[in-house]
């Protein structure tokens, strides 16, 4: 049997805390007073009780925190990656608060549990989604309470429409009163009374637009915008622009057929009609079927079809480009295009397709690379932060080139970059400024390579830093509205009041206005209103809208009364008491009618009021009662709480192997509260069971009559209740009839041992106790070793640990025991093959309790912020508490005065001492301590309080230039006493300024060169020579760096230069070989010229070297060949005064096949023309040709029915449906099937049993799509019948195709 996950507790869904009651109040900058929470905090209570519902889910088993570690790996691993997004939770909402500007007294929030979480299902990812979009979202107030308005929902701000159904422009708002709607159209008031086809819906601000009567849609394009008003303020919406979708017609024309030689590129531009909006592009033949793209061939984002080279095969097939338009569901077809390749090897052997060098093998020249998008060797593209980044390369070339991205100065974003297109394309989602920069492009192939440099400019429109915030204040109280946005460039921030540009409203003596931020001071009732933020630049907007609302209101209760809240046993839980108020109310909570205040200990009251009990105990259940108080009153509510039991398999099934026929049971006995329903289900292999008629299912087992094969498989038991459920697999196998072996002597098989059973504690003692058990069967394999676990049910119920490791030739051992632990043991027999399955547990036997041997390890005290220190320490486990009520005594105080000892019990593992110095030593000790006393006397740990900023920079920085890229710095070092914090190092930022070479572009990024520990000099290394630089100086501690010291400038000295870029060795024949040559990247001073130094090698004999020198101008040199057979070895490096550079090397090419001509061949080659036997061979192939074409005209006039009318377009019938405007509507109304057809080799469709082929049908013609864009219907158009008979004379035999073939 294999257990696979704890049992778990739906009570734990509600058990996270919902954030603190005045964080929100401190965010919005009000001043501090007594906690309340209000509509809003109630959502994020349910909210976060949907979080732990997720937590708690393991493939839709429920863990609760006791049954953690006994989860499997897997559900491990999920939970703890959960875990990570709780803490993304908890720093959105930290970062949230840190933002808003805090009034003295503003207390922090508690912390925030966290639970670990597993992958849920679908629908808890969608309230997880709107949980944490509420976590940052505005304040809620009842709505039986007076309000301004609200806008809840509105249209997109780029609204397209389709033409063919009525317009809506949504609108909608909340407030008490109910607000009033109106809108402005282009900036002037709307007047819809006056427009028969505009209604506005009940209740709603929602525009409908009607065209059931008539009217073009297009009239009605322009920018709307949304007023929702009431007495105490107008919402406004978003700019809503208001577009009409269109899908324009394909011009009319005539393709002629494109004529290319193979080998060469080519461009099948696409053109497509501009839509709005843009349509899907996509290629396909005219017998509807898609386009095979390859790395030759492709499509370009802008919809073109690129072949790198084009081959013979390119010519079996035509070329349609169709454009998909979403809003109107039609097609747009354009005339195929048809392609005549002209070749010197006619035949199409599909053998060559995989010749390891096909082009060579068809005699098409190899070239190298040229770029067909983009053009030139350098582009620029500019892009928005957060949309996607395409960058696009395209290259010809003979074999076909491939391509490689690289990002100049940096690696490309590995998180975010992916390769399309073959690797053609390089995407880079949700861009961010770090992304700017050059990349660029290098295409290749063996006889050359290419570079494309792309310049990448990132800019932004406006996105929130702090969106402003519903503000809800009681009169008398100050606070704030803060609208903070940035941008590229920098947006511009409009502050208006009800819809008003604030310029124009009434003076308010309580408010003022400083930039980004609205303060508001003793707040009246009047001075209730809807503020707007608007922030611009010329990439976009943003507008928020945020009230001000003033209220007395005396404390109200918004869950539901009396609520019943039922849990499982050891589980943790919280109980939540949302409530409402203004003032801010106080809540406490009472049990069962106490007058103590429930917080310490097993509880712990959050400062939103909620309630946590740690660990649920039976003496627990009872009745919580909060009570919220402010001036104006009070309000309570009451709670319920039930503990229950858990649900156990405590007899779990087992792995069986069955001989085919026999019957199998399979156990299932379960142990739960008695109050709660249970259900048990089996699944077989991840899937429901079905009971058939050889299967009978009881309570606590089930049984398999008639085992057959397909009965093989896992089997699971899962036991639930409403709260919780426990899960147990086993495995069955089933073996086939098999003969009795007649060979006693043949080898047993082996197996892992039986499960060890009777186990029994003998020898009780304080510290110890001897455990005995009866070995189970060793299946043929002696057991090894015993296997001791033990499980306690204080601190971790239900996880086993080891506990100690026996020989497999011992059945009784005593093992040594910790005070104070209730422990149950188990044994797990091994052998060879494997361990068995864990005996059942032992009854339990508990210690008594002593005081702590030990103290907590890993102490260390650590500044989280420059006035704080924070202690902590790994908590002891249950084996090292040796009692009841761990807890911890923490001791600090100043090491240097030597004052009296701080202390502190803490029941966790931190404690944060406040108002500490900066950085100053602090001695501290951490003691464990149970109700039996004390742990022994700890020992004194050294830890520092929190680190601020350095104060000083470093001075008189002198600089020294060691050589072209090297430079020396000295300085003063800083006073120890300005480094508040450890000084780490010290830290140079240098960035080029310029190069001392005109018109020479260079990066001003900023670098930066460590000098770690306390050290007055360092050498910054990696300069680029022959460039002015600027360096900065500062000290580094831990907190971060401090002022930056006088900038210097300096110039780096002229250096040797890169290798020159391109070197290209071409060998036009045998004679010469042409030299070519870019430039180096860097130049590092005033180029003087290049050196070429080559030799002639033939096998492992060399020739003289030859050098040669060149103007800086000069990139291309001839050399002439000494002889035909000998290659050559090119050496080339660029010189500035003071030396030569970087040298590169390359060879010229192998003559082909390596064969050395001879002098034979070399003098009749170019006097071919002139022999007899060549004039005479050409005279009688031009005869034979001539007889070709007389024999092709006898039999077509034979015939006598070829057509001889042009290409036109045929006229339409009454049978004939066509549109005219060569649409496709691939709508789902009439779905006909193709009729069949067959394709040969040179394009043509040939009709099998039905006249109803393609290739009767004229161009343009109307037809159905699926979404895909594959047909799904047929032309209805055809082409005059005898003009298609004439056609299907082939293509092969064809007498000017014969023609074609010879040249």
């Amino acid at each position: 049997m294999r257990r696979l996950a704890a049992r778990g507790a739906a009570g734990d869904a509600g058990e996270v805390a919902a954030p603190a009651a005045d964080s929100t109040d401190c965010a919005q900058g009000r001043s501090p007073r007594p906690p309340r929470v209000t509509l809003g905090l109630f959502v994020l209570l349910l909210c976060d009780r949907l979080i732990d519902l997720c937590a708690i889910w393991d493939p839709g088993v429920f863990l609760h925190a006791a049954g953690w570690k006994r989860a499997s790996g897997t559900a491990r691993r999920r939970l703890n990656e959960a875990e990570t997004l709780s803490s993304v939770r908890e720093a959105q909402v930290e970062r949230l608060e840190a933002a808003r500007p805090r009034r003295p007294g503003c207390r922090e929030r508690g912390p925030v549990l966290r639970m670990a979480r597993q992958q849920p299902p679908p629908w808890v990812h969608t309230a997880i989604l709107l949980c944490l979009l509420s976590l940052t979202g505005a304040i809620e107030i009842p709505m039986d309470l007076s309000q301004p308005p609200t806008i809840t929902k509105q249209s997109v701000k780029d609204h397209i429409v389709d033409p063919r159904d009525n317009i809506l422009i949504e609108c909608e708002a909340k407030g008490n009163p109910a607000p009033s709607f109106h809108w402005t159209r282009n900036s002037r008031f709307f007047n819809i009374a006056k427009d028969p086809r505009v209604s506005m819906r009940r209740r709603s601000g929602t525009l409908v637009i009607d065209f059931r009567s008539g009217g073009r849609p297009e009239e009605y394009e322009g920018e709307y915008q949304c007023f929702a008003r009431n007495k105490f303020g107008t919402a406004l919406s978003n700019r809503i622009r208001l577009q009409v979708s269109k899908s324009p017609l394909w011009p009319k024309e005539n393709l002629d057929p494109v004529v290319v030689q193979e080998g060469a590129p080519l461009t099948l531009q696409c053109n497509p009609p501009p839509g709005l909006p843009s349509p899907v592009i996509f290629w396909m033949s005219s017998s509807m079927e898609p386009i095979t793209q390859d790395k030759r061939v492709s499509q370009g984002h802008n919809g073109d079809l690129y072949f790198s080279n084009v081959m013979l095969q390119d010519m079996q097939t035509d070329y349609s480009c169709n454009a998909r338009f979403h809003f109107t569901h039609t097609i747009q077809q354009k005339n195929a295009f048809t392609l005549k390749v002209l070749t010197n090897n006619p035949y199409n052997d599909s053998s060559l397709r995989n010749h390891p060098d096909m082009y060579s093998a068809r005699g098409v020249a190899e070239r190298t690379p040229s770029f067909m998008y983009p053009q030139g060797t350098a582009s620029s593209q500019m892009v928005l932060r957060g949309m996607d980044l395409l960058l696009e390369c395209i290259a010809s070339g003979v074999p076909t080139p491939d391509i490689a991205w690289y990002k100049k100065g940096g690696d490309l974003p590995s998180d975010k970059a992916k390769f399309e297109n073959f690797n053609k394309a390089l995407r880079i989602t949700n861009v961010s400024e770090e992304d700017s920069g050059e990349y660029f492009c290098l295409a290749s192939n063996k006889m050359g390579s290419i570079r494309h440099t792309i310049s990448v400019r990132v800019k932004a429109a406006p996105y929130w830093l702090d969106e402003p915030k519903n503000l809800i204040l009681a009169p008398g109280e100050d606070g704030r509205l803060v609208c903070r946005a940035n941008g590229n460039p920098k947006p511009t921030v409009q502050w208006m009041v009800n819809g008003e540009p604030l310029q124009s409203a009434p003076p308010n003596p309580n408010r003022e206005v400083a930039g980004d931020t609205i303060i508001f001071r003793d707040t009246q009732i009047s001075s209730r209103a809807v503020y707007q933020c608007n922030t611009s630049n010329e990439h976009g907007y943003l507008l928020a809208n945020a009230f001000v609302s003033v209220l007395d209101v005396p404390p109200r209760m918004l869950s539901p009364r009396n609520q019943l809240i039922r849990v499982i046993l050891y589980n943790r839980t919280r109980l939540d008491c949302p409530f409402f108020g203004s003032p801010i109310p106080t809540l406490r909570w009472f049990k069962n009618g106490q007058g103590s205040n429930l917080d310490g200990g097993n509880y712990h009251v959050y400062e939103n009021g909620s309630l946590e009990i740690k660990m649920i105990r039976k003496e627990d259940q009872g009745i919580y009662t909060c009570v919220a108080t402010n001036i104006l009153g009070k309000a309570e509510n009451q709670v319920r709480l039930e503990v229950k039991d858990p649900t156990r398999i405590y007899r779990m099934p087992e792995d069986q192997v069955a001989k085919r026929g026999t019957t199998v049971q399979l156990e299932c006995r379960v142990k739960h509260d008695p109050s709660l329903k249970l259900t048990v289900s089996w699944l077989k292999d991840d899937e429901p069971l079905y009971i058939g008629n050889r299967m009978k299912k009881e309570d606590d087992s089930l049984t398999i009559f008639g085992v057959a094969e397909r009965d093989q498989g896992s089997y699971t038991c899962i036991a639930s209740t409403e709260l919780d459920q426990d899960l147990a697999k086993a495995h069955l196998t089933v073996l086939a009839d098999q003969a009795t072996p007649t060979n006693r002597l043949a080898a047993l098989p082996k197996g892992r041992p039986d499960r060890p059973r009777d186990l029994e504690l003998t020898d009780l003692a304080e510290r110890s106790v001897r455990l005995t058990w009866i070995p189970g069967d060793d299946n043929n394999s002696p057991i090894t070793d015993y296997v001791v676990q033990f499980e306690e049910d204080q601190f971790q119920p239900g996880v086993w640990h080891d506990h100690s490791k026996f020989p497999g030739s011992v059945n009784s051992a005593v093992l040594q025991l910790s005070p104070y632990v209730n422990y149950q043991f188990r044994v797990i027999a091994v052998n060879e093959v494997g361990s068995s399955h864990p005996s059942l547990p032992s009854e339990r036997y508990r210690t008594s309790g002593a005081p702590p041997e030990s103290n907590p390890a890993d102490v260390r005290g650590e500044g989280t912020r420059k006035n704080n220190m924070e202690i902590t320490w790994t908590p002891m486990n249950a084996t090292s508490a040796f009692g009841p009520n761990l807890r911890y005594i923490v001791k600090w105080r100043r090491r240097e005065t030597r004052e009296t000892w701080n202390n502190v019990t803490v029941w966790g593992s931190r404690y944060v001492v406040g108002q500490t110095p900066v950085y100053v030593p602090y001695e501290i000790r951490v003691q464990a301590e149970n109700d039996f006393g004390k742990g022994p006397e700890p020992d004194t740990v050294i830890g520092y309080s929190g680190e601020d900023y350095p104060r000083a920079a470093p001075t008189d920085v002198k600089i020294r230039v060691l050589n072209s890229t090297a430079i020396s710095l000295q300085w003063n070092r800083v006073y120890p006493d300005t480094v508040q914090g450890q000084l780490r190092e010290y830290r140079a930022y240098y960035w080029r300024e310029s190069s001392l070479l005109k018109n020479l572009w260079v990066s001003q990024k900023r670098q930066q060169a460590s000098f770690p520990g306390d050290r007055p000099r360092g050498v910054v290394s990696r300069l680029f020579p022959y460039s002015n630089y600027k360096l900065e100086m500062v000290v580094v501690n831990g907190r971060g760096d401090g002022p930056r010291s006088e900038t210097k400038e300096f110039t780096t000295p002229e250096g040797v230069p890169s290798a020159p870029r391109r070197f290209r060795v071409r060998q036009p024949n045998l004679e010469t070989i042409n030299l070519e040559w870019d430039h180096p990247e860097h130049p590092n001073g005033i180029l003087i010229g290049y050196t070429l130094k080559y030799v002639a090698f033939n096998g492992t004999k060399l020739g003289k070297q030859i050098v040669e020198n060149f103007s800086p101008n000069q990139t291309k040199f001839t050399v002439r060949r000494a002889d035909p057979v000998s290659r050559y070895r090119f050496t080339l490096s660029a010189r500035t005064q003071v030396g030569s550079g970087e040298a590169v090397t390359e060879e010229s090419p192998a003559p082909p096949n390596e064969a050395t001509p001879t002098a034979a061949y070399t003098n009749n080659q170019a006097d071919i023309a002139t022999q007899g036997w060549f004039i005479g061979l050409m005279c009688a192939i031009a005869l034979l040709v001539l007889i070709l074409l007389i024999v092709c005209f006898i039999k077509r006039s034979r015939g006598g029915k070829y057509p001889v009318r042009e290409k036109k377009d045929v006229p339409l019938g009454p049978e004939d449906p066509k549109e005219e405007d060569g649409s496709f509507d691939y709508s789902d109304e009439d779905n006909k099937p193709l009729q069949g057809s067959q394709t040969s080799l040179d394009g043509t469709i040939k009709q099998q049993e039905s006249d109803d082929s393609l290739v009767d049908y004229g161009e343009g013609g109307e037809g159905q799509f699926n979404e895909d864009g594959s047909f799904i219907g047929q032309y209805t158009v055809k082409k005059d019948k005898e003009e298609t008979e004439g056609n299907e004379s082939s293509e092969a035999t064809s007498p000017v195709n014969a023609i074609y073939s010879l040249a």
